[in-house]
């Protein structure tokens, strides 16, 4: 489904279900289920906590649904709930020996072809297993402005209103967690630590401003004539294009928690019948 249309029907199931539609509700809730259970997977790093953000973000949307005014975008507004979450089960846990469990990639969508070899289902295991460590490893703003941005798709701006700082904050953070994630994901894909030479630019800095749209077209024809002549600048810039490739597998909402999810909702849409 192409992006517009994705918004027309979110737009039309919201308001439907701000006039009491509860299947409209309900429909809504299971068209984000999956973002909002990769979020919650990413930030905590475990199935179980994911599944306390989601189930927790989903009853909060479905108590709030009225409350939702369009000034920012349904993503925006997901997100700050289900943020707020994570940031409660963060405290939650602080102290507690750190767990962090392998994305199984078996059950991701790539954009790779549907019949992979068994080898290319190995590697793309363990190449899930060393992002998920990467991000693990993060701080949790560096982890929460990548997984936003690059995974998740919202744009600075989105993110800045999501974690309340700025823009220009929300990239010099998207700047070096992408940096640090090219440094852990580079060994696992066949590149070494980027070295710069003498006449090396910040490559990654400037690569990821490019992103950005912060380059001027000068600085951008500058940028692509170094890379094109240093192996090594080049070999950074191809890893890192990998690395956020990788991070746009998505992991499948398991079905045991997605029964849960709904039978939950439903106890409060009824509730919510009867209390009318």
């Amino acid at each position: 489904m192409r992006a517009s249309s994705r918004i027309q029907e979110s737009s039309s199931l919201i308001a439907a279900a701000q006039n009491g539609d509860r299947k409209a509700l309900e429909r809504l809730l299971q068209a984000e289920q999956r973002r909002i259970y990769a979020f919650g997977l990413r930030m905590c790093g475990n199935a179980s906590d994911a599944s306390d953000v989601l189930q927790e973000t989903m009853l909060a949307v479905t108590r709030n649904i009225g409350t939702f005014r369009g000034d920012a975008s349904l993503s925006t507004w997901l997100f700050q709930i289900a943020r707020s979450f994570c940031i409660k089960n963060r405290r939650r846990r602080k102290g507690a020996p750190k767990r962090t469990e392998p994305l199984d990639v078996a059950k991701e969508e790539t954009l790779a072809d549907d019949s992979p070899s068994p080898e290319q289902t190995t590697r793309r295991k363990e190449l899930a297993a060393q992002l998920n460590e990467a991000l693990a490893t993060m701080a949790a703003p560096a982890r929460e402005v990548l997984v936003l941005r690059d995974v998740e798709g919202l744009t600075a701006p989105e993110v800045a209103r999501v974690l309340g700082i700025s823009v220009e904050a929300v990239k010099s953070k998207l700047h070096r967690a992408r940096a640090s994630l090219q440094a852990a994901l580079a060994p696992h894909l066949d590149r070494g630590p980027h070295t710069k030479g003498r006449d090396c630019p910040d490559i990654l800095a400037m690569y990821s401003k490019q992103l950005e749209g912060e380059l001027t077209s000068a600085m951008c024809a500058k940028m692509e004539k170094h890379v094109a002549r240093c192996q090594r600048c080049s070999g950074a810039c191809d890893a890192l294009k990998r690395s956020l490739a990788l991070c746009k597998t998505q992991p499948v909402v398991p079905s045991d928690i997605q029964r849960t999810v709904r039978r939950s909702l439903r106890r409060i849409l009824a509730s919510s019948v009867k209390s009318e």
